[in-house]
């Protein structure tokens, strides 16, 4: 809970200041809107993620699995492109307000006050070293971290509630001020609906808690598709997490706004980003204040080694399976470097203000969940509980109107997430064209008929023709390898096998390629199903010469059409320009001519 806190409960370094800041006197109202948003709403939408999602995929992967092909590919690469904009924005953010508690703190000196985006490039450059030198689950730091967080923000709540008990007046001054505005109550709770949007942030966290489900041991006996125990273990800490949060927002909202000045909320304001941290400082004195100030410091810097892994894990599990990430990708250090690099250029667009940065955050959160709960209502459709579908798609919708709310109040979000997504597509189309003459299959395996049939050869020469369904196959194969012999000069003595490619979803980019036997009456035939033609052709070939030590030949036509049109269709549908691509793939996978499979064309 605590690893998912780094992320969650450090909000609450802001979260009040940004809630006063956006919606005013109305901001405690809001929360409440908010909390039960949060109880009611994308606690059940998370709870059942965790459910058919016990190993830490997520949402994501929920909607890759109800999606298929390249529809699931796109719709997949968006979503972490918003997720990139939530947990970069995480980083940023809370570095920034990391270090408006370090120069607002009375200890330091003024002029630190001028270096505030030195000082957040400065503790990102820390998070940078941190995984360069190699991360590990700092569950134990976590919990250090997070209780004493927990522990001081109790104290501060505490300390301020008594001094509300003792000037009860500022309650009476509070709601006066809100009445003398808007009189009608129902009317209050709708403006406070329509405020409620600009405090999302509140609901970052459920994305992190997911994610360590797999931290989660479960009961010896849980069965490992569904572990039973794991689940449990997921939804009590994700129902406990959210219930601390909501009681802590309510409780820090209703004490910021009643002993604050709202003036103090303003861009440069003592209270500004750090409404908890003055309450420490004002009512507890500077000693408490500056342990609190380097308490939030040190949390909302590790949240943002939270975002960091939660990037780690989620670029790696997508991108490079689908062909659309740099080889690269996969490697820790030259991906922490360039995500680095990137809040780096975040922090300076935004110059280091928390409050610029909060319609980001709040875009990415609320696109996140909006997508959980629509996948949750997609799935338990498909399952046939359409009751429960129908009550997640009212949460869906409400998540969905809180979306566009907010993205209408604060298009930055969808500016910078717009970048990321560009970014992403961008970079998938160039690394998958570049990675296109891969050999693309993790593994190759011979049945054992095929493997009988190959190893009882005395040499290995194969036909490719496209899969057809045929009444009289026989026939067929008889003709195509009468051309064989035409076309490509091959020998009448040779008895040749033939490779039939059914490719299924285009937008795979690795397979584990099964390679199945069989015989259409003096025919030898090899059936494989793949993403692709040419890439599939040739692992089986090298595969085939590894395991016999037979050199294989492999025979095609030509492709009839424009080539650039058919190396288009290759790239898009896995079938294309099979001979000269097929030849390409085997020359980058085999450096020695003398090595490498025969490919005649005829």
């Amino acid at each position: 809970m605590c690893l998912t806190g780094l992320d969650y409960f450090s909000t609450l370094g802001y979260q009040p200041a940004i809630a006063a800041s956006a919606a005013g006197l109305l901001a405690p109202i809001a929360t409440i809107v908010l909390v039960l948003v949060t109880l009611f709403g994308a606690l059940p939408v998370y709870r059942r993620v965790a459910l058919e999602s016990p190993h830490g995929q997520g949402s994501i992967a929920m909607l890759e699995r109800l999606f298929s092909k390249w529809n699931a590919k796109l719709l997949v690469l968006a979503l972490i492109g918003f997720a990139a904009t939530d947990f970069m924005i995480t980083m940023t953010l809370s570095a920034a307000d990391a270090t408006a508690h370090i120069v607002e703190n009375p200890f330091m000196p003024h002029w630190l006050g001028d270096f505030r985006v030195v000082i957040t490039l400065l503790l990102l450059t820390g998070l940078c070293i941190v995984f360069l030198r190699g991360f590990s689950e700092a569950i134990g730091m976590a919990v250090v971290l997070v209780g004493l967080f927990l522990v001081l923000n109790l104290v501060v709540i505490v300390t301020a509630a008594l001094h509300v008990g003792d000037h009860p007046v500022v309650i009476h001054d509070w709601w006066g001020a809100l009445t003398a505005r808007q009189s009608n109550p129902l009317l209050l709770i709708g403006l406070a609906v329509l405020a409620f949007p600009k405090l999302a942030l509140g609901l970052s966290g459920f994305e992190t808690g997911v994610a360590v489900i797999p931290q989660i041991k479960g009961h010896i006996a849980d069965d490992p598709d569904r572990p039973m125990g794991r689940i449990k273990g997921a939804h009590r800490l994700l129902t406990t997490a959210a219930i601390i949060m909501s009681t802590c927002l309510i409780a820090s909202s209703f004490l910021t706004i009643w002993l604050i000045p709202l003036e103090k909320f303003q861009p440069g304001g003592p209270a500004n980003g750090r409404a908890l941290a003055y309450l420490a400082h004002e009512y507890l004195g500077e000693g408490f204040g500056t342990v609190y100030d380097f308490s939030t410091v040190a949390i909302l810097w590790f949240a943002g080694a939270s975002a960091m892994a939660g990037l780690l894990n989620l670029i790696p599990r997508y991108l490079p399976r689908y062909g659309m990430a740099p080889a690269w990708a996969s490697a820790l250090r030259p991906l922490v470097l360039v995500l680095t690099a990137v809040a780096w250029i975040i922090t300076l667009i935004f110059n280091a203000d928390v409050e610029a940065q909060g319609g980001a955050y709040a875009t990415g959160v609320l696109v996140l969940i909006t997508s959980a709960a629509f996948a949750v209502a997609v799935s338990l459709k498909q399952k046939g509980k359409k009751g429960w579908a129908r009550a997640f798609g009212v949460i869906s919708a409400i998540f969905t109107f809180t979306t566009i709310t907010n993205v209408i109040e604060k298009p930055d979000g969808v500016k910078i997430a717009s970048f990321f997504i560009a970014g992403i597509i961008g970079i998938s189309i160039i690394s998958r064209a570049r990675r296109s003459f891969e050999l693309r299959a993790t593994t190759v395996h011979l049945d054992d008929s095929a493997y009988a049939m190959i190893k009882d050869a005395e040499s290995i020469h194969i036909i490719a023709r496209e899969p057809k369904e045929d009444a009289d196959a026989e026939t067929r194969y008889s003709q195509k390898t009468e051309h064989a012999h035409f076309a490509n000069h091959l020998p009448e003595h040779i008895h040749p096998f033939f490779i039939e490619v059914f490719v299924e979803d285009s937008s795979d980019f690795e397979n584990h390629l099964e390679v199945h036997g069989f015989r259409r009456g003096q025919h030898r035939v090899l059936q494989v199903h793949s993403s692709n033609v040419p890439n599939t052709i040739a692992a089986v070939l090298i595969h085939i010469r590894n395991k016999t030590g037979k050199m294989p030949h492999v025979y095609f036509r030509w492709t009839e059409g424009n080539p650039l049109t058919n190396l288009l269709k290759y790239l898009l549908f896995g079938q294309g320009e099979v001979a000269p691509v097929t030849r390409e793939v085997l020359r980058e996978a085999e450096k020695d001519p003398r090595k490498r499979p025969w490919v005649h064309v005829g």
